[in-house]
């Protein structure tokens, strides 16, 4: 009984006033991570200068390049790449009750990465967008093997869906280092360097190709909100409410998956997001999806477009790779969860 009571704890939340307070500061931290992310780099913008270009009154044309060319679209894919790996760990560990699982543990970045490596190494020309076709392949093929692995009877045992996806990450990245080590040696610190995440190369199109995608899986999450909301409840309470734990579970890996092999396929590996931000955004509004899914959004795309920044002045005529930046504060976030729950 005590254990279902504190399970049931995670649906009720916070109260609304703190929920709307935590809102309106995400978005807040949004928009002025948005406003500084277009106004610094290599080349920096006054304040003034940064109001005109977003009226389309840049001072001369170069500066209108530097803005909508360059500067503005790697903000907004760094705003719907966080937001989106947000909301897919959000969903997965509502599916699995696990709140250490991260939508890269499905093998998703290695089969991502070898889809690319190949593409690369084999010199096929796909146009503009071949490494990212061959990155999404790849993704699909990742998750196609651990459907196959789970789809009889994992699908009830959330931990055996976790195993067998890093299972499928540790031979799909087995598979990318051996292609990596017979490929010509530029070609490899190419995708090396993407491996490691990067939206230096967003473009306007590929941005809103990645938040279509997000925007109708975060539509369709919310109004099976319920459905999913029953999950948090165990599988066995979830089930005499009538929910199909099989297909809610199978249907959140699914759209888990799409979002994630759609960022990676555009912006390489960007790991731990997925685990930090819904972590701290249910301690401000709860697990209910209702709340849980745009608060992840507002408070993941306002933190990678943070890193983006640091990625970029940080080092001078270097960029540093945002998966380095994410991975040593996720490490650090990491042990704290685990230090926070040792018993005492």
């Amino acid at each position: 009984m005590k254990q279902k009571t504190l399970k049931q704890t995670k649906l009720v939340g916070t109260n609304t006033s703190r929920k709307l307070g935590f809102m309106s500061t995400a978005i807040l931290i949004l928009m002025v991570a948005i406003f500084i992310g277009v106004a610094f780099g290599a080349v920096n913008f006054t304040m003034a200068d940064t109001v005109a270009c977003l009226f389309n009154e840049c001072k001369n044309s170069s500066q209108g390049l530097i803005f909508w060319e360059l500067r503005l679209p790697r903000v907004l894919m760094a705003m719907v790449a966080g937001g989106g790996l947000a909301v897919a760990g959000a969903l997965l560990q509502n599916s699995t009750n696990n709140q250490l699982a991260d939508p890269y543990l499905f093998g998703i970045v290695s089969g991502a990465g070898l889809g690319a490596v190949l593409i690369v190494a084999l010199g096929i020309e796909w146009g503009e967008y071949g490494r990212a076709i061959g990155a999404m392949l790849g993704a699909l093929l990742a998750v196609t093997l651990v459907v196959q692995v789970i789809i009889k009877n994992a699908l009830h045992k959330p931990e055996h869906l976790i195993l067998a996806g890093v299972a499928v990450s540790f031979m799909l990245a087995a598979l990318m280092h051996f292609v990596l080590y017979i490929a010509d040696p530029l070609a490899a610190n190419r995708i090396i360097f993407w491996l490691m995440g990067s939206v230096a190369t967003a473009s306007l199109s590929t941005v809103m190709a990645v938040g279509c995608v997000i925007a109708i899986v975060i539509t369709i999450v919310l109004l099976m909100r319920e459905r999913v909301d029953a999950m948090l409840l165990g599988d066995e309470q979830a089930m005499s409410l009538g929910v199909d734990v099989r297909q809610v579970r199978f249907l959140l890996l699914i759209f888990t998956a799409l979002m994630t092999a759609v960022i990676v396929a555009f912006c390489g590996g960007i790991g731990f997001v997925g685990l930090m931000i819904p972590h701290i955004a249910r301690r401000f509004v709860g697990g209910a999806t209702k709340s849980l899914i745009p608060a992840c959004f507002l408070l993941g795309g306002g933190f990678l477009v943070i890193v983006d920044l640091i990625a970029r002045v940080s080092l001078e005529n270097q960029e540093m790779p945002l998966g380095v930046i994410t991975s040593a504060l996720g490490s650090v976030f990491f042990l704290l969860i685990l230090k926070s729950r040792h018993p005492k």
